[in-house]
């Protein structure tokens, strides 16, 4: 599979004591490394935090996992330490950090530029969903899991939660998986669990990305919290998307593109999960090779069972 085994000494060393930290999650911390024996490459070394530790074989069969991946539009994993009790993962390092970091930023991507992340993110999903060795559902895509390389290409990044699925499997019953806003309906609703999950939170990821709101804004004095999914549907019905701009000249001269991009973000957060698209069909809505039908309104599905 090409990966290292790294001993924890090299890594100690590569990290400077644990120096610089890129970020942190529930059950890992992510630091900034450099690696003396690959002419002072950096990486984004990730260490496990081993009281939350899932058991041995899994460790392993999500190193082999990630191990077997290559695509341009996913993190690569370069390799592993598996010592005592340490459990670290190497990854290239991204230079532009998250998506998260620049789309709420002060210097956003431009209208072009969005675009294609949302392109380059959906065909790495498609990578993991259809066509790699084993089919990988990610369970948590959101903005900060998105990292921008030194072009600003889109590479999705944290297989922390993903699980493999066999040829033959649809539905996991493990415990609710992801974060808050881009979880699927179907998680509270005990319906099966499949890829869906992830088309759904790609719906939510992609407003976020037309938009360059997040998910949830807190009320403003004069107004009540934003729901970006519901405010952008609202806006979508009554023709008034421009509203859901702020200061964007550039996509606010091209409504039609942003009106066909938000039409395929509602396909997606469609709380059945049967009428979401899979990530082919989402891929090829996206480059303009599948046309893209008015969406029904989201919501309709849970609200006619409860």
């Amino acid at each position: 599979m090409n990966l290292k085994h790294f001993t924890y000494e090299e890594l100690n060393n590569a990290m400077n004591q644990f120096e610089e930290e890129l970020g942190r999650g529930a059950s890992a911390i992510v630091f900034k490394g450099v690696l003396a024996s690959d002419n002072g490459k950096s990486v984004a070394v990730k260490s496990l935090d081993t009281r939350a530790r899932e058991n041995e074989l899994e460790f392993k069969a999500e190193v082999s996992a990630i191990g077997r991946t290559n695509h341009r539009n996913l993190v690569q994993l370069l390799g592993f330490c598996y010592e005592g009790e340490h459990r670290i993962l190497v990854y290239e390092f991204m230079s532009n950090g998250s998506l998260a970091g620049v789309l709420f930023g002060e210097s956003k991507p431009n209208w072009y530029q969005r675009r294609q992340i949302a392109l380059e993110i959906a065909r790495g999903l498609l990578y993991l969903h259809e066509e790699s060795s084993n089919q990988i559902i990610h369970w948590d895509i959101k903005p900060q899991n998105i990292l921008l390389d030194d072009s600003l290409t889109a590479r999705i990044s944290d297989f922390g939660l993903a699980k493999l699925l066999r040829i033959d499997q649809t539905l996991t019953t493990t415990g609710i998986r992801g974060t808050k806003g881009y979880v699927a309906p179907e998680w509270f609703k005990r319906l099966p669990i499949t890829a869906k999950v992830d088309i759904y939170s790609y719906g939510i990821l992609l407003l976020e990305i037309i938009f360059c709101r997040k998910h949830f804004e807190a009320a403003a004095e004069d107004e009540g919290p934003m729901i970006l999914a519901d405010w952008a549907y609202d806006c979508y019905k009554q023709n008034k998307l421009h509203q859901l701009f702020k200061n964007n000249d550039e996509a606010m001269h091209d409504m039609k593109m942003v009106e066909k991009y938000v039409m395929i973000a509602i396909w997606c957060i469609q709380e059945d999960p049967s009428l979401r698209p899979n990530m082919k069909n989402v891929t090829l809505m996206i480059e303009g090779t599948v046309e893209v039908s008015a969406p029904p309104d989201p919501s309709s599905f849970i609200s006619s069972i409860l």
